[in-house]
This record gives structure tokens, sequence and C-alpha cells, in this order.
């Protein structure tokens, strides 16, 4: 089965990398259709003309909404790549918003942390419109996307910009993130994160505190793109400051294989899937922490 596993992750992998439109047309045809309402080009910013897309259940009221940001090394990517992760998570009882971001060359750090503060901010203001109850707002995000959210719930500046706190955001979920990766070894990062000052105040770990919300952290062992150790101390250090955190470590799903697996792409082994269901879909804990769990 793990041999079988790997074959169709390299496979859907190779295929998203290769065709990513016609890769992500072929995810979203095995998502689920009849019992999901599809909202898309919704306009959440007019002044830089950014849009998000809505997915619900056909009878979602009151539903936990899921606002989530995709990867792209901040540099590329698009949202309507993500149909098929809308369409599953949708067919499960959520109502989700997968919003744009400007990438670089357009912006650079912190613009698109901006951009997404904002995204979530209409998300809330507008989540009963959509079926969905604001007060279960969790966020979610995969690679650079989780690294947007990570700093969102660390660091109070940016949901504070656009008249919010961290507060608002019940839980979330990061995907294969880098939270702590310096040095830079890459020109396009480095020039991406020059405006930080000082640099070490970009990194997602420096920021953790007793105030983050309860986490999700998923991790492939075999990640090749961001190093896994960026999710072990990440979440390490939440729960050193007592924050509630489960971390999931899986086998053989590499770095986009982590997202993939939000699809039906894997009927017959559906870990990751199940997992951030549960934990997404649940009324958060408070108190002391929880032992992180494999």
């Amino acid at each position: 089965m793990k041999r079988f596993l790997t074959v169709i992750t390299a496979a859907t992998v190779t295929l998203m990398n290769l065709t990513a439109c016609s890769g992500a047309k072929v995810l979203e045809s095995l998502a689920p259709s009849d019992s999901v309402t599809v909202t898309n080009d919704v306009v959440f910013d007019d002044e830089r003309d950014l849009a998000l897309d809505v997915y619900r259940p056909i009878d979602a009221e009151g539903a936990p909404l899921v606002v989530f940001f995709w990867g792209g090394s901040w540099q590329t990517g698009d949202r309507s790549t993500y149909a098929f992760l809308g369409r599953t998570l949708a067919s499960r009882g959520f109502v989700v918003m997968i919003p744009d971001y400007r990438v670089y060359p357009e912006v650079r750090y912190p613009d698109f942390l901006y951009d997404s503060a904002r995204a979530v901010a209409w998300a809330r203001a507008h989540a009963h419109d959509h079926g969905a109850d604001p007060a279960r707002l969790s966020l979610m995000g995969h690679s650079a996307g989780a690294y947007n959210v990570a700093m969102l719930v660390t660091d109070d500046r940016y949901l504070e910009a656009v008249g919010g706190a961290r507060d608002w955001v019940t839980s979330w979920a990061g995907l294969a993130g880098p939270y702590d990766f310096l040095p830079l070894n890459d020109a396009k990062l480095e020039r991406i994160f020059e405006p930080a000052d000082p640099l070490e105040s970009s990194q997602p770990i420096n920021w953790v505190d007793g105030e983050v919300p309860p986490t999700l952290l998923v991790v492939s062992e075999d990640d090749p793109v961001v190093d896994p150790r960026n999710t072990e101390r990440m979440a390490a250090r939440l729960e050193r400051v007592g924050v509630p955190v489960e971390l999931l470590r899986v086998d053989n799903l590499r770095h986009a294989g982590v997202v993939v697996s939000l699809s039906n792409v894997f009927p017959f082994d559906d870990q990751v899937l199940s997992t951030v269901s549960r934990f997404l879909g649940r009324v958060p804990p408070t108190g002391p922490a929880q032992a992180m769990s494999e």
C-alpha cells in the first residue's frame, strides 16, 4: 500500500507541476460537486483588485469557516488551482474561502501579509452571507501560504491593521510550512524579504507566544522543498509556551502531496484530510497544551 501511495502521489504531483491548469482540473473533477455551491471571483479588495472563491455546502447555515492560502514561494500561485480543496472540505461541512494575495515582483514582504489580513477581515465580515459562523473562523495554508497564516496568528500587526485581532481565529493549520528558514540561500527570497528589519522579524517562530490559537501542523518527512525541521521546531516552540498543538507526520507525500492529499485522489489513505477535517471542525479546546501526536 505504501508503494502504491508513493506512485500515485508522484504521478499526481508531476501532473500538477508540468501542466498546472490540467492537473488542477483533474483534481477538481474528482472532487464532490452535487452537495457543493461555488461562487467565484468575489472581490474583497477593490483598490488592489483582489478576489476570492467561496465553496460551501448547499444547505450551509452556521458552518465553520476556513480561509485557505496557497503556496508558491511568494512568487507564483493561483487560487483556482485549489478548487479541489475547496470542494472537498465543503462536502465535509465547511465554508471555504480561497483568496488572492499579491506576490513578487509586484510586492515584497510584508505586503502579502497585509493582503492576507484583508482577506481574513472580509471573510469574517461576510461569513453570514455564505452560511458560515464568524465565531468559528479557522485559517489554513500550504507552503508560503502556511507562512502567511503563521504570521497572522503570531504577529499582531497584520490583523490589527484591518481592525481585528488574533482572537478572531479559533484555530489554524499549517501544511509543509516555512516557519524558521534563515539564512536565506536564494537571491529572489533575499530580495522578497529584504524590507524586514531585522530579518529575524520575518520568521513566525520568533513571534510565538501563548496567545497563538490552537494549532495543527502537517509535514511530510521526505519534503525536499521546505525542510521538515521548520515544522518540528515550530511545534516544539508552540508547545513550550502552552499553545495546544497537534503535529502530524506523514510519509511519501513530499511537498505538494501534502496539499494534494486534501482531495479525493487518496480514497485509500485519507489521514491528512481526516485529521484536518476533525481539527478545524471542532470547537477548539482551551487550557493546557495537548501533547503533540503523530
